[in-house]
């Protein structure tokens, strides 16, 4: 049984990024393929234990009206001069910030700091898969305005752990992302475009299927678990003809993309020199499991689903 969008396919989207890699890449991002693998989910550990962290996942575009594409600005300093940044901060920046992050990777490339170019690319590729996401677009993230509350999951961690088998997620060699702010922002806007189906196929299926065979209960660790049933993930899934897919096959491409354009625009050093050194990271074995109930309570940390 696979684990949610948050571990299992964060975790796939990295490790799949790597083989798209030139050979230049290769040695250095193959060696510590396991590293980037499993600290694909960091920023989820750190969303109830680092304030400041949650923001990073997501943006409410239906906040800022029907003209949100249009009218937010697409660079960090020029939103905040002209929306302010505690408004910002409350309704997402994950556009904004994968800029500055990639950003902070480029920096890291260029002084071949071997441990902040493997947390930061770890980091980088997870945050770009949450963009690919469609309910991480709009405030109703959850369901929870018109009362379909459970669909985050649904969409992410049930439909994967039944179909992602199946799934295609190769895609080839790397390109150049001439302006990384436009392609984020391109990014965000198909996520978007993606939610309102989601929302729609849901409950026209909602209202045609029998509710007692809506939910199913499966034994998991042992904890007899409420679930959607095979049957209505099945429905769903094919009437989303492809989504979920297509948007885990993206954030591959864009996470390949964006290492290979931060390490062109550091001017493609050497990367073989610093393969082999060892992966440390500064960063403490995060507490964030043990903190995450309290710390969610004590900060009012959005979640990011309601599993």
């Amino acid at each position: 049984m696979k684990p949610e969008w948050g571990f299992w396919a964060h975790r796939r989207i990295n490790r799949l990024a790597v083989f798209r890699l030139p050979a230049e890449m290769q040695v250095f991002f193959k060696t510590n393929i396991d590293f980037l693998t499993e600290n694909a989910v960091n920023p989820d550990r750190r969303r109830y234990a680092v304030v400041g962290e949650a923001e990073r996942h997501f943006i409410d575009l239906d906040v800022y009206g029907d003209s949100a594409l249009h009218i937010l600005p697409r660079y960090w300093k020029d939103a905040v001069a002209k929306i302010g940044e505690d408004s910002l901060r409350k309704h997402g920046i994950v556009p904004w910030h994968l800029q500055t992050a990639a950003f902070q990777l480029t920096e890291a490339f260029r002084t071949k700091d071997a441990s902040k170019i493997l947390r930061l690319s770890a980091d980088l590729g997870h945050y770009v898969a949450d963009a690919h996401v469609p309910l991480h677009t709009t405030r109703n993230y959850n369901g929870q305005l018109t009362k379909q509350e459970g669909i985050h999951a649904f969409w992410e961690s049930r439909l994967p752990e039944l179909f992602a088998d199946d799934y295609n997620l190769w895609i080839g060699e790397p390109h150049y992302i001439e302006d990384v702010s436009k392609e984020v922002w391109r990014i965000v806007a198909e996520s978007h475009a993606a939610s309102d189906s989601v929302f729609l196929f849901e409950k026209q299926l909602t209202e045609s299927f029998d509710p007692d065979k809506k939910y199913s209960y499966e034994l998991r660790n042992n904890v007899l678990t409420r679930t959607y049933s095979r049957e209505f993930s099945e429905r769903f899934h094919d009437m989303l003809k492809g989504q979920v897919e297509r948007r885990m096959k993206a954030s591959v491409a864009i996470v390949g993309d964006l290492w290979y354009t931060c390490w062109i625009n550091a001017g493609q050093p050497n990367l073989d020199e610093i393969a082999g050194l060892a992966t440390t990271i500064a960063d403490k074995k995060e507490e964030a499991a043990e903190q995450q109930s309290w710390l969610q309570r004590l900060l009012k940390v959005r979640s990011e689903s309601d599993n």
